[in-house]
C-alpha cells in the first residue's frame, strides 16, 4: 500500500486537494481557486508544523490578501504604470484609469482552475491544474492567448511545481511565470536563519521597480551588508524586499534558496532552475505583519515587460511553449 494519497475536501463551495506523504509525514493542501497551495505541513516527533502562512479560509481565498501563494501568470510582481510596449505596440491594461495606476501579480489568483489529472504511485502524489482563461479580450491590454497549467507533486524531497505557458495564438507574446508562497516556523522572524545564493542585489525605485537597465544590478560586495546572505546568518531587525539575480546553482543545477529555524531544527530551501528570487520579509501585509517570510521564484524581473534585457526571458513564439520548475525541499532535524 502506498503511503502516499490525495483527498478531496471543501472549503465552503470551493475544492481543496489535500496531498498526503504518510511515511515522511507531510501534507500539502491546494484549491483549484487559483491553483494556490494554501498549507504545507511537517510533523517531527509527533508535533505538526506549519510551514505555508497560506490563506486560511474560503473568504481569504477569494479576496487574495497579501497574494499568499499566488500563482503569478502571465507576469510576476509589478508593470509600471499599467503600461508596457510589445512588438512596437503600446498595451494599456488599465484603460480610463488616470490615478493610482498599478497591476501586479498577472491574472489567475481568482480563476477556478480546471482539473486535468491526479495521480498517485509507490512515491509520490500529485495533481495537475490547467487553465485557458487567458484569452485576447479576456484581459484589458493583454491580447493574447496563453495555456497554463501547473502542476503539483508531494516527493521524498518535499514538494515541487511543474509550471508550462503554451502560446495558442497567431502572434508572440509577453509571458513569465512567479509564484509568492510565505514560509513560516512557529518562532520568531529575526531568528530565522535566511541564505540566498546570489551575486546581485536588485536596486529599485521608491515605487520598488527595478532601476533602469544596467543600474538595477548591484553586486553584493558593494551592496548594503544587512541585505547580503550569501552566508546563512540570522534575519534580526533587517526589512526585506528586494531581488536577487545572477544566481549560483548546486551541482545539481537547482538554485536554492534557505530558511532555517534554529530552535526547531527545520529548514525549508526554496529551490528553481532560473530567473531571480524575491525575499520579503512581510512588513507591509495585511495581517500577521513579519510573523513569516516570502520566497519568490520568478522568471524574470518585476516590470519585465517594458525592460529590453529580460525580452529574452519574456519572449513566447506562437506555437511555443516554455517551461518553469521550483519548489519547496524541507529538511527535518
Amino acid at each position: 500500500m502506498s503511503a502516499f494519497d490525495i483527498e478531496q475536501t471543501q472549503w465552503g463551495t470551493h475544492d481543496v486537494f489535500v496531498l498526503r506523504d504518510a511515511k515522511h509525514g507531510r501534507c500539502a493542501r491546494v484549491a483549484r481557486r487559483g491553483a494556490n497551495l494554501v498549507s504545507l505541513e511537517q510533523t517531527v516527533d509527533g508535533v505538526t508544523h506549519a510551514l505555508v502562512d497560506g490563506y486560511r479560509d474560503a473568504d481569504e481565498l477569494v479576496r487574495c490578501p497579501s497574494s499568499r501563494s499566488a500563482i503569478m501568470a502571465p507576469f510576476a510582481n509589478r508593470i509600471a504604470d499599467a503600461r508596457y510596449t510589445f512588438d512596437d505596440k503600446t498595451y494599456d491594461m488599465q484603460p480610463g484609469v488616470d490615478a493610482q495606476r498599478g497591476i501586479r501579480h498577472g491574472f489567475v489568483r481568482m480563476v477556478d482552475f480546471d482539473v486535468a489529472r491526479q495521480h498517485v504511485s509507490d512515491d509520490s502524489v500529485g495533481i495537475t491544474f490547467t487553465t485557458s482563461v487567458i484569452r485576447p479580450d479576456a484581459f484589458p491590454g493583454y491580447p493574447f492567448a496563453i495555456d497554463l497549467t501547473i502542476g503539483y507533486t508531494l516527493d521524498a524531497q518535499g514538494l515541487s511545481l511543474t509550471v508550462s505557458m503554451r502560446n495558442v495564438g497567431d502572434t508572440a507574446a509577453p509571458c513569465f511565470f512567479g509564484w509568492h508562497p510565505y514560509f513560516r516556523f512557529d518562532s520568531e522572524v529575526d531568528t530565522w536563519e535566511l541564505q540566498v545564493p546570489a551575486r546581485q542585489l536588485v536596486r529599485t525605485s521608491p515605487e520598488l521597480l527595478p532601476l533602469p537597465g544596467a543600474e538595477a544590478f548591484q553586486a553584493l560586495d558593494q551592496a548594503p551588508q544587512a541585505l547580503d546572505f550569501r552566508q546563512a546568518k540570522p534575519i534580526g531587525a533587517t526589512k526585506i524586499d528586494n531581488a536577487y539575480a545572477d544566481l549560483v546553482r548546486d551541482a545539481d543545477g537547482r538554485v536554492r534558496t534557505r530558511l532555517r529555524d534554529p530552535r526547531s531544527g527545520l529548514r525549508i530551501s526554496m529551490w528553481q532552475e532560473h530567473g531571480v528570487v524575491l525575499v520579503f520579509s512581510a512588513d507591509t501585509v495585511s495581517r500577521d505583519v513579519r510573523r513569516s517570510v516570502a520566497l519568490e521564484p520568478m522568471e524574470s524581473l518585476s516590470n519585465a515587460f517594458n525592460r529590453a534585457d529580460c525580452f529574452d526571458a519574456i519572449r513566447l513564439e506562437a506555437g511555443a511553449e516554455r517551461v518553469f520548475r521550483c519548489g519547496v525541499e524541507i529538511d527535518r532535524p
